[in-house]
């Protein structure tokens, strides 16, 4: 669609997506670029402003991620953040070198508050650093607008060319007015109008999916969760009859989890679709058997619930299009949206076979971070109990199971999985916790349980807050409430002896385990 754009060039940085995602919160269109993207590219993309991420190299390394001086004259805006603004200043002529003082953490730091950058910012304001580099010089037609204690360029400008740079991160939240900040450049300094609205986008994309289509027959590839269900709604309201909704029922869903999602979307729910179920459990654990490898697992499944699909198709008849509830987290995740390492393999994108029968696979909501996906889930009209439920990943409790997956285990994950969620509702937690979820752990030890020994599993829970599922702070239940789910595990479900609670944030870890 045409609409103005920022784009994000990729260094490597572990807050790339975090930069997009801010972007987007000013209500302006934003996207992640590898930096090795051609410089034509760049160009025909016509953005409104250019951000130039953080990374871990140093820029005067040999070797470094870098960028041509020309994207400095293109004539567009450009915000360097971290190693961005050192990669500027490098490139232009200024001096970057190890710091004599390493910063990290919260810093007080004054900003020059002329700057169109620092409008209506506090002179003196916290922000996050993360560096063992620093600006020495800045390079030649810029000046110095910010600076810490031991950080004696922090900010620089070069006014009339709207080149920018700033040595912290204004995109975590630790930064407290940064999304003042980044909102000050993508309007005051790129003169964006903000258009990414999401009405805007829905009644787009179904006008183009419309057009798309044409009188093709689409399949949707419906799994129950937020994602797919809301893909299915808007393509229903794009085609109409021409789509077909086909529930895969892998054995890895979470307990009763089959027999829900029928009943929201079969004959009998509120949504007038052509509901389809393939119960196809056995065939997913004989594919697993064995597999122990997490990228292994994942691209098993992709492939396989591609196999269900085709199969399908040609019950249905001639079907043109494969619909897929892709979001952007899975494309950046899988690799395929900037310069960052490859997370892990999403079942739609990074796991898909290298040969599929469709003319074209259809992903409307590929653009788009999970609470936007809910913004438009209720543009749509789909209820919030729906468009608000628990998150659950494509390759199901296989993904929860780490090692190999049996039905036994996936037994075990259920039900203690089950018990967590029903003991969160109870105490009133579950509108406050962005995900929660029971994982079965490949850890097995001595326990002691009616004065016999034991040796069996480790469940471990999980509970995190997050906004953009891109970062998550562990959520602080009370003790209490663990106590009572470890208490229910251990006596409920069989071959399980300990239940472990997970204490780690993303980054460094994903949310989910596998």
């Amino acid at each position: 669609m045409n609409r103005e754009k920022i784009i994000v060039i990729d260094f490597g940085g572990q807050y790339n997506q975090l930069v997009a995602r801010r972007v987007r919160e000013c209500n302006v269109y934003c996207e992640i670029y590898s930096y090795k993207t051609e410089l034509d590219k760049i160009r025909q993309m016509k953005p409104k402003g250019i951000i130039l991420t953080g990374g871990p190299d140093s820029c005067y390394r040999e070797g470094a991620a870098s960028c041509e001086r020309a994207l400095f004259e293109l004539g567009i805006p450009v915000l360097g953040l971290c190693y961005g603004a050192q990669l500027m200043m490098h490139v232009l002529g200024g001096h970057v070198c190890k710091a004599p003082v390493r910063e990290y953490g919260r810093i007080e730091v004054t900003v020059n508050s002329s700057s169109p950058l620092f409008a209506n910012v506090e002179k003196k304001t916290i922000c996050w650093m993360s560096h063992n580099d620093y600006i020495e010089r800045a390079a030649p037609g810029f000046e110095v607008i910010a600076h810490t204690p031991d950080c004696p360029v922090a900010a620089v400008q070069w006014k009339e060319k709207k080149l920018y740079g700033i040595q912290f991160h204004p995109e975590v939240l630790h930064t407290v007015e940064g999304t003042r900040m980044l909102s000050n450049f993508v309007y005051e300094v790129c003169g964006c109008a903000g258009d990414w609205r999401m009405d805007a986008f829905v009644d787009n994309t179904i006008k183009t999916i419309r057009e798309r289509v044409g009188g093709g027959r689409v399949l949707c590839a419906l799994s129950g969760g937020v994602d797919s269900s809301v893909a299915a709604v808007m393509l229903s309201k794009a085609v109409g009859d021409q789509l077909t909704c086909v529930f895969v029922d892998h054995g890895l869903l979470r307990k009763n989890e089959g027999d829900e999602v029928e009943e929201v979307f079969g004959p009998n729910g509120p949504y007038d679709l052509n509901f389809v179920r393939v119960n196809a459990q056995e065939r997913f654990y004989g594919k697993l058997k064995g597999i122990e490898e997490p990228e292994q697992k994942r691209k098993i499944i992709g492939e396989e619930f591609i196999r269900v699909f085709e199969e399908e198709a040609k019950k249905i008849g001639a079907v043109d299009f494969l619909v897929q509830g892709t979001i952007y987290p899975d494309v950046v995740e899988s690799g395929l949206g900037g310069e960052s390492a490859v997370i892990k393999s999403h079942h739609n994108v990074g796991g898909l076979p290298d040969y599929v029968d469709f003319k074209e696979i259809i992903e409307p909501l590929r653009d788009l971070f999970k609470d936007e996906v809910r913004k438009a889930g209720l543009e749509l009209g789909i209820p919030q109990k729906l468009v608000y439920r628990q998150p659950f990943p494509g390759p199901g409790l296989g993904i929860r199971i780490v090692g190999e997956v049996t039905a036994e285990k996936v037994r075990m994950v259920q039900e203690a999985d089950a018990i967590y969620r029903e003991e969160i509702a109870k105490a009133g937690l579950d509108k406050s916790i962005g995900q929660y979820f029971a994982a079965l752990t490949n850890m097995r030890s001595v326990g002691v349980m009616g004065d016999e020994r034991t040796y069996d599993y480790a469940v471990a829970l999980r509970a995190v807050s997050t906004v953009d599922f891109m970062t998550a702070e562990v959520s602080q239940i009370p003790w209490d409430v663990l106590g009572k789910v470890a208490n229910r595990i251990v006596n409920e479900v069989r071959n399980v002896s300990r239940v472990l609670y997970d204490v780690t944030g993303k980054p460094p870890a994903t949310i989910e385990f596998e």
